[in-house]
C-alpha cells in the first residue's frame, strides 16, 4: 500500500471516530446515555495514536518540511483537520511516490512492510492499552 492511499485511509478513519466522540459527548451531557463515549472514546484514541505514527513516517518518507509535519500531528487535534490536510498534501503532491528504500532509518522498515505493520500495531496497542490504564484525557 503507498504512502499516499494509507495516509487517506487514516486519516478518514480518525475524523470519522472525531465525529462518533462528538455525537457520544452530545448525548452524554445531554443526559441520554455515557455509552457512546465509553465505545467512541477508545476508538477514536486509536485512530488518533495511528494517524500520529503514520503522520511521522509519510513524513520521514516524503521528506516533508518540519512545518508541514508538525501541522500535520496538529491536525489530529482539532476536530475533523485530519481530512483538509491529507486532501491539500494529496493535491500538492506531498504524498506522491512509494515508500522509500534508500533512507538508512526507513530502509528496515519499508523492506519488510508486513512486519513492519505488525510491530506498530503491537507498538500502537501497547502504548493505547497503557494510556486505557492511566484514564482517559479528562478523566
Amino acid at each position: 500500500m503507498k504512502p499516499q492511499t494509507l495516509y487517506r485511509i487514516v486519516a478518514d478513519a480518525e475524523a470519522v471516530t472525531w465525529a462518533l466522540l462528538i455525537l457520544g459527548m452530545i448525548l452524554k451531557y445531554t443526559d441520554v446515555t455515557e455509552v457512546g463515549v465509553t465505545i467512541a472514546g477508545p476508538l477514536h484514541g486509536l485512530a488518533f495514536l495511528t494517524f500520529v505514527t503514520v503522520t511521522a513516517l509519510v513524513w520521514v518518507n516524503n521528506r516533508w518540511s518540519a512545518a508541514r509535519g508538525l501541522t500535520g500531528l496538529a491536525s489530529s487535534v482539532i476536530p475533523f483537520c485530519t481530512i483538509p490536510f491529507e486532501r491539500n498534501c494529496y493535491r500538492t503532491g506531498h504524498l506522491d511516490g512509494s515508500w522509500r528504500e534508500d533512507n538508512p532509518v526507513l530502509a528496515p522498515v519499508t523492506r519488510n512492510p508486513k512486519a513492519t505493520t505488525g510491530v506498530l500495531a503491537g507498538v500502537i496497542i501497547v502504548v493505547f492499552a497503557v494510556l486505557m490504564l492511566i484514564g482517559g484525557p479528562f478523566g
